[in-house]
């Protein structure tokens, strides 16, 4: 009972203190100087907050100054109000030394709570202003001077303490960072409950007992005075701390104004984050979310719009990871690049600090990545799965079949005449037979089974299949025979296509990728050889074969290396005499363990591996250094191979080696064969024109076997037609030929073109041929082919003419004359 009697004493007391002893006009005054000082105590806590060095500590001054002239005024506005009709005056000294104090704790209170933002943080700060307000206010009341006596009543101090405590806690547990208006009004409006309430409940706490003999000295601070001088300092503060809010309010909406268009110009998308969702984003990642920026800010971002691939990884400050975006209007996710950028020390992506996250758009990169990817395992032309890629596919195929049980065969495909059509119709009309053979493979090909391209005009197609593998194979080999063999329409001109086809069955004829590629390419060979256009399986025997083959091949590429190659050569006569007048080059090769090799062994080795043009270049080199040495200026005939007469750096070519060997351009006669020209009639015509215009002689080689004699000789001026053995053995012996042979002698004589007879092998052929007036003949008659060294006899500048002669007994088989 008597504790209640003691609160309801209390009570009635600080209402009494209020109403009757105060003037509520200054006390309404007090109140407003109380809000108006709270008010921007906030807003430049707010500041400090996000201040850093010198300018943090700046802001911590105006802060606690600021703070501390608010509590100050508002307590010595309230005492002026304090009316308890005596005497009354204010110590200078005292009055000074409560602002002092109010300035210090209210900057050490602001310090401690934004050090570090935790709510203990807070309430520490808030301990510290509540002491700094307690302590400023009985420090005053210390400076107040009246005729009395002041009695405290100690209870009621102690409850004014903490109500000033608990409020400026509150004030900043409640404020938090004050980053919005919202935060400092409400932080502000309590800290301000909490200095009122201090206030008054101290002033409460005052009896004053009348004492005549006490003196109020008249030097002390009127009431007046006070209110004037606390009124200008504080107003002068609040606005001086006002106005550095609003100058660095402008300031950083200009700055922000200024990065703003600076982050709308850049190509990634920034966002802020705060506590997960987005506080600000720049003009590219709103195009990225969909949606202009006030839809976009408040939204959560972080596990909604935004996820990472790797979602376990914690956040670091400048940390890569990739991840989707969702835009807002519900598009297709958008593989992104994010780089997060911490604002807050020690804050994380995941919590409420803020971050600025830098978006990258990766789909042009991925698009860029699958583009690269594509080129670099499907062929550029045809699209179909390059070598790279059908190593892997068909690797992985062998061991689908070794799981599954399927069959697997593996066809490889080589068009016939397809470099035919390329010289002659150009490379384009090859690019063309190409993307129509893949065309024509993929629709007949489906998954699992898959074509792919070698390189040239090969292919591979592997099939997987159940049932009866050979027949599979057949079927399928069968029917891509007949679809590769129907014509292709291009620029209104028909080409013919054709294909030959190896194949090798799993696992029969291999168990890797490598084996069954191998066979399949043997079987290839096998079906060229049988006269294309046909398929053939893989079987043991063409092993043998054609590795005998391949190692050839590379002892023929390593021969001409080390000059294992002899030229042998084989005289010319003039008809009428019997005088040789020159030399056919004629090449061998003097293998290290399988003695002399024959032309007709080698040179189709040679074709088929891509020899035959060092082979030739090397024969004519050869050929020309030997003939610069004879004494007697007797020409050299050389054979050119249809490579060597395409490649246009022939005549750059001949011209070194006559310069190098000293030879006269007149001594050389280059040979060749009609076929050859018409692989590409133009590019060899002006091949032919170039090398004339040097002084080099051209000769047609094996007259009478092409298809259009007539109108090459009409195209290109020769300056020898050599007829064919052909016809030249079989004269006599069937009148066909020995027409032929008369015709072709009768058209040189007309076209005044000297007419050389190949294969002349006996006397009455001689005398037959020199009664036609043929100008040179060229046989074993003549003479057969020898080495350099076995040919002096005709070289010397004193050889004579030599007499045909009819063997003695009948020439063993004509070698076949095949050089490069």
């Amino acid at each position: 009972m008597s504790g209640s009697n003691s609160r309801g004493t209390c009570v009635l007391k600080f209402l009494n203190c209020l109403t009757t002893e105060h003037d509520l006009r200054l006390v309404v005054v007090a109140a407003v100087v109380c809000i108006a000082g709270c008010f921007t105590t906030f807003r430049l806590y707010s500041r400090m907050q996000g201040a850093r060095g010198h300018v943090r500590a700046a802001w911590l001054l105006l802060t606690g100054l600021v703070a501390g002239s608010s509590v100050w005024a508002t307590h010595f506005i309230a005492m002026v109000a304090f009316t308890p009709g005596l005497k009354t005056g204010y110590s200078p000294s005292g009055t000074l030394l409560s602002l002092m104090i109010a300035a210090v704790f209210m900057a050490a209170g602001f310090a401690v709570a934004s050090a570090q933002r935790s709510t203990t943080n807070d309430l520490t700060g808030g301990v510290l202003l509540g002491l700094g307000v307690a302590a400023m206010h009985y420090t005053g009341m210390s400076a107040f001077v009246t005729q009395g006596q002041l009695v405290w009543e100690h209870a009621t101090v102690g409850l004014s303490a903490i109500l000033g405590i608990g409020g400026s806690a509150a004030a900043l547990v409640l404020a938090g960072a004050a980053r919005t208006i919202k935060r400092q009004m409400l932080g502000g409006g309590v800290l301000c409950l909490g200095i009122v309430s201090l206030h008054f409940v101290g002033m409460s706490a005052i009896t004053i007992v009348p004492d005549g003999a006490i003196v109020v000295p008249d030097q002390l601070l009127s009431g007046g005075i006070l209110t004037l001088a606390v009124g200008s300092i504080t107003g002068m503060i609040i606005l001086g701390g006002l106005g550095a809010v609003a100058i660095e309010s402008q300031t950083s909406r200009s700055a922000l104004e200024r990065i703003r268009r600076l982050a709308n110009a850049a190509y990634e998308g920034l966002v802020v984050v705060q506590a997960g969702q987005i506080n600000d984003a720049n003009a590219a990642f709103c195009e990225l979310a969909g949606a202009p920026l006030d839809e976009l800010v408040g939204r959560p971002l972080m596990g909604a719009m935004l996820t990472f691939d790797d979602d376990g990884a914690v956040a670091r400050d400048g940390m890569r990871r990739e991840g989707k975006l969702q835009p807002v209007n519900g598009g297709r996710q958008i593989p992104i690049e994010v780089f997060s950028r911490l604002m807050d020390d020690g804050a994380r992506i995941e919590t409420s600090g803020l971050t600025v996250l830098a978006v990258r758009d990766l789909r042009e990169r991925r698009a860029a990545e699958e583009k690269i990817r594509y080129l670099a395992e499907h062929d550029g032309l045809t699209g179909l799965p390059n070598r790279n890629s059908l190593q892997a596919r068909l690797a992985a195929a062998v061991e689908r079949v070794e799981a599954s049980g399927e069959s697997l065969s593996v066809i490889c495909i080589d068009l016939d005449h397809f470099k035919e059509a390329n010289d002659q119709h150009g490379h384009l009309t090859g690019d063309s037979l190409l993307v129509e053979t893949a065309r024509r493979l993929q629709s007949v090909v489906h998954a699992p089974s898959f074509a792919a391209r070698l390189g040239g005009d090969e292919f591979i197609v592997v099939q997987i299949a159940g049932g009866d593998q050979p027949t599979a194979a057949a079927e399928l080999s069968g029917r891509l025979i007949d679809l590769l063999a129907a014509p292709v329409v291009h620029d209104g001109q028909e080409l013919a296509m054709g294909a030959s086809l190896g194949v090798s069955l799993y696992p029969d004829d291999g168990r890797t990728a490598e084996a069954l590629m191998a066979n399949a390419d043997m079987a290839l060979y096998r079906a060229k050889e049988s006269g294309r256009g046909v398929y053939r399986f893989f079987k043991r025997e063409m092993d043998d074969t054609i590795r005998e083959r391949r190692n050839l091949a590379r002892d023929l590429r390593q021969g001409i290396i080390d000059e294992e190659l002899v030229v042998h050569y084989q005289p010319l006569a003039r008809a009428t005499d019997g005088e040789v007048c020159g030399f056919e080059a004629l090449v061998r090769w003097n293998h290290p363990t399988r003695g002399m090799i024959s032309p007709l062994e080698f040179i189709p080795v040679a074709e088929e591996n891509g020899l035959i043009g060092p082979l030739g270049d090397w024969v004519l080199r050869r050929a020309c250094a030997d003939a610069a040495s004879w004494e007697k200026p007797l020409r050299i005939a050389v054979n050119l191979s249809p490579i060597q007469l395409h490649n246009p750096a022939l005549p750059t070519l001949v011209h070194e080696v006559l310069i190098t060997t000293g030879l006269s351009p007149a001594r050389l006669e280059l040979e060749i064969t009609e076929s050859a020209l018409f692989k590409d009639y133009q590019r060899a015509l002006d091949n032919l024109r170039r090398l004339k215009a040097l002084g080099v002689r051209i000769a047609m080689d094996d007259f009478g076997t092409g298809f259009s004699s007539l109108s090459t000789l009409q195209s290109f001026p020769f300056d020898k037609i050599k007829i064919d053995k052909s016809f030249v053995e079989n004269i006599h012996r069937h009148d066909r030929a020995t027409v032929i042979v008369r015709a072709v002698l009768g058209l040189g004589r007309s076209l005044e073109i000297p007419v050389v007879a190949e294969g002349v092998e006996t006397q009455e052929q001689i005398l037959f041929l020199r009664g036609e007036n043929c100008t040179e003949l060229q046989g074993y008659a003549i003479g057969r082919p020898a080495p350099v060294d076995a040919i002096g006899a005709w070289t010397v500048a004193s050889a004579v003419a030599v007499e045909a002669i009819v063997p003695s007994e009948r020439p063993q088989p004509v070698e076949a004359k095949r050089s490069a």
